[in-house]
């Protein structure tokens, strides 16, 4: 599964307390994401910025794995590309209240502990291994 995708954020304040979404656009349609600032103000902080850049325009889901994930956010498609805002990996951001409890989990790709960057999964349905190794920031 090959698509390109952009992201649109819907406009919602982060400091109002609203929630705040982002629409993923791709060949097969739009895909909604609710991220989760107050949990994950880093994550969110680098992911709204990498949205509103259009960093993420023309990105394809270099990695789907059926029943598992589908994973996007490296520019160069390769699946060893991206960066975060600041030019460098960043921790993790992990809660006891976000996990990978149901289908359309969003969560930080990484290479371990605190390589967060610009690359990130969906899932494709509950993957309780992945708690406390990728930081969960939407849905």
């Amino acid at each position: 599964l090959w698509l390109h995708l952009s992201c649109f954020n819907n406009g919602l304040d982060i400091r109002g307390g609203e929630a705040v979404s982002v629409t993923l656009h791709t060949d097969v349609g739009d895909i909604k994401i609710e991220v989760f600032c107050e949990r994950t103000p880093k994550t969110c902080e680098n992911f709204l910025a990498l949205c509103a850049s259009n960093y993420y325009n023309g990105c394809i889901f270099h990695r789907n794995i059926k029943g598992f994930m589908v994973q996007t956010g490296d520019p160069t498609g390769t699946g060893r590309g991206g960066s975060s805002i600041w030019g460098k990996k960043f921790e993790d951001e992990y809660s006891e209240y976000l996990k990978h409890n149901v289908r359309g989990v969003v969560s930080m790709a990484n290479n371990g502990p605190n390589t967060n960057g610009s690359q990130f999964f969906i899932t494709y349905g509950k993957q309780p291994h992945l708690d406390m190794k990728y930081t969960v920031f939407g849905k």
